[in-house]
């Protein structure tokens, strides 16, 4: 009921990182270890450098793109849900990037049936490992939930402007694109939205690109 189908056209270039943030990249940034130190976290957590950030909202990624923006002199930030779509998708419009038979999804994801329903492999794994999409970028579906620009609205698509859509201007929540090690087949559709406030940390899904 929050996917609508619609025309998007993306007209100015942007960049997307081919994984996701890993925790060796944030700690590079910002010096922290926010996927550690909470109690239900431990059990839900591979530490390495080559493993996803998590447990970060989305005040904490956009603090990352900032204090990465000032250390390197270039302008970084989240992608906006249109662009991380276009990202996702890679030119294709079915159900995942590689086509519509779920029985390929182990090839390009972790999620329930690889990740959650194996006792040994409840976490987020290490970026980079599954098949990439046709674009060269990793772990669109499936890994963690990750944070996108835009504030999250139901019925944005069925109005929203088709050229460079931002998303509302204001809004309770922000969107999240992209499946989890926890969740279903369902999530890591290249159309599958979610939303959480902003302040929101959580092992399953709070990760970026």
């Amino acid at each position: 009921d929050q996917e609508h189908q619609h025309k998007v056209t993306i007209s100015k270039s942007f960049y997307m990182q081919t994984t996701e943030v890993t925790q060796g990249q944030w700690k590079s940034v910002m010096d922290t270890e926010p996927w550690t130190g909470w109690f239900f976290n431990k059990s839900y957590v591979k530490k390495g450098a080559d493993y996803p950030a998590t447990y970060v909202s989305w005040d904490d990624a956009v603090a990352y793109c900032e204090k990465l923006s000032e250390k390197e002199s270039v302008t970084y930030r989240l992608p906006t849900e249109a662009e991380w779509e276009y990202a996702c998708r890679a030119e294709t419009k079915t159900t995942w990037s590689f086509g519509n038979d779920e029985k390929a999804l182990d090839d390009y994801a972790w999620y329930d049936k690889n990740a959650w329903h194996i006792v040994s492999e409840r976490y987020a794994h290490q970026v980079g490992l599954k098949k990439p999409n046709a674009f060269g970028l990793y772990d669109m579906h499936g890994n963690v939930y990750e944070w996108c620009h835009d504030y999250y609205e139901a019925d944005y698509y069925k109005q929203s402007p088709e050229k460079d859509p931002t998303g509302p201007t204001s809004g309770s929540f922000r969107v999240l694109r992209g499946g989890s090690w926890y969740y279903s087949s369902r999530d890591p559709r290249s159309a599958n939205r979610s939303r959480r406030i902003a302040g929101y940390r959580h092992v399953y899904g709070g990760g970026f690109r």
